[in-house]
């Protein structure tokens, strides 16, 4: 109970600090609309059944507004899959409802916000709307939650960022005591070179149950011409049980191509500790292409591999066509 009470108190500190901020820089309010749409044809080539269809995968509705003086407040609705209802259906929830604070060298978020643990791998990989980056495509983590973040850049070289949130996700509201301690380093040793460690953990707030932690590297190299990646991540206890234990990486690369047009790559490699999970351990592999079509829509023709671990499981095949519009 007392985490939640300083919890409460950090959040309206950095209400108050911002609004109590030098108001005597001149700063023009301005919004903008987020309005980004998801969708994809595609064709499965499994040898039990072939299925093709139409699919709007995800959207995201919503209006961002600076203040002036590094004030600024976003609210953000997820319209997607629920794992809870027939596909055939879609959910909405609220993604973001969060206010920031940037000032120098420092930024601090408050309120239903992004969290910290893949995004910057997320960024560096480009292609969100194609397939997620691997920790979220594996569930190692929520990609949003309610709490607070601070990251500080103290040189160009090297930057941090911490995050408490409540562990549960943006979906789900509180449901135990626990909370979800976040911490990461950023490394920019040259341009373009970035190196990005990342350690969470956790809480289970319950009795019999184990915290889970985290913990992630990744190194990526990005110049106008191309971009490579590598990540490999490692969490404890999932889902609370203790040693199930998964682990795994992800290789990627992009390659930029005159007129608009890149082509890019990407291998995962997903494996638990004694086979726990081998139902879902898999290798995946896409190779694809993109092409814009003016400023605000993408579409990318890719071709996806799944290799299950298990025994007898069957490699499947699929082609996918990507469509993206996003103001």
């Amino acid at each position: 109970m007392k985490m939640k009470f300083i919890m409460a108190g950090l959040l309206a500190c950095i209400g108050i600090t911002a609004i109590a901020q030098d108001t005597t820089q001149k700063e023009e309010p301005k919004g903008k609309a987020i309005v980004q749409v998801f969708g994809n044809i595609h064709a499965d080539f499994n040898s039990d059944a072939y299925s093709v269809g139409f699919e709007l995968d995800r959207s995201y509705l919503g209006y961002e507004y600076n203040f002036g003086n590094g004030l600024s407040v976003k609210g953000v609705m997820d319209i997607g899959k629920s794992s809870d209802v027939s596909d055939y259906q879609r959910i909405a929830y609220i993604k973001n409802a969060m206010v920031s604070w940037k000032t120098g060298n420092l930024t601090l978020n408050g309120g239903l916000i992004s969290t910290t643990q893949f995004n910057f791998q997320e960024k560096f990989w480009g292609y969100r709307y194609i397939m997620k980056s691997f920790q979220d495509e594996y569930k190692f983590g929520s990609s949003a939650d309610l709490g607070i973040s601070v990251a500080y850049k103290f040189a160009n070289w090297i930057s941090a960022d911490a995050i408490v949130v409540n562990g549960e996700g943006y979906k789900k509201i509180q449901a135990n005591n626990g909370f979800n301690y976040g911490l990461g380093i950023t490394l920019t040793p040259i341009k373009g070179f970035q190196i990005r460690l990342y350690g969470g953990l956790n809480e289970s707030g319950e009795e019999g149950k184990k915290d889970i932690a985290n913990l992630a590297a990744f190194v990526g190299y990005k110049h106008e011409m191309f971009t490579i990646g590598a990540e490999y991540n490692y969490m404890m206890n999932a889902a609370y049980k203790e040693d199930a234990n998964q682990s795994g990486y992800s290789v990627f690369a992009s390659v930029n191509l005159p007129k608009e047009i890149s082509l890019y790559a990407r291998f995962d490699d997903l494996y638990s500790n004694n086979n726990w999970n081998i139902a879902k351990d898999e290798r995946a592999a896409i190779l694809g292409a993109q092409f814009r079509l003016g400023k605000y829509v993408k579409i990318a023709p890719n071709f996806r591999m799944s290799m299950p671990k298990a025994d007898g499981a069957k490699n499947s095949y699929s082609a996918y066509i990507n469509c993206y519009f996003g103001i």
